[in-house]
């Protein structure tokens, strides 16, 4: 998303990493944004560390590709986050 420095496009598919002030705070980040991917039946994959969240988005049946599902699902989470 040339249009967000938060989001990269890299090898087919957006990333993006969000800092946390802690575990339990990124577990919450994470329960937030499956809420909102639920919605949109669309499902990042999220990888959680101690302080971090890093999320990436891909058209599984597109050829894992990026969308527009990805871009709506990249805004929705900048949104929360």
């Amino acid at each position: 998303m040339s249009n967000n420095k938060n989001w990269k496009e890299e090898s087919g598919a957006l990333h993006r990493s969000i800092k946390t002030d802690g575990y339990a705070e990124a577990v919450a980040t994470v329960v937030n944004i499956a809420m909102v991917a639920d919605k949109q039946n669309h499902h990042p994959t999220m990888t959680i560390g101690y302080n971090t969240v890093d999320i990436m988005l891909t058209t599984h049946d597109q050829g894992n590709t990026i969308t527009d599902k990805d871009r709506k699902l990249a805004r929705a989470i900048d949104d929360i986050v």
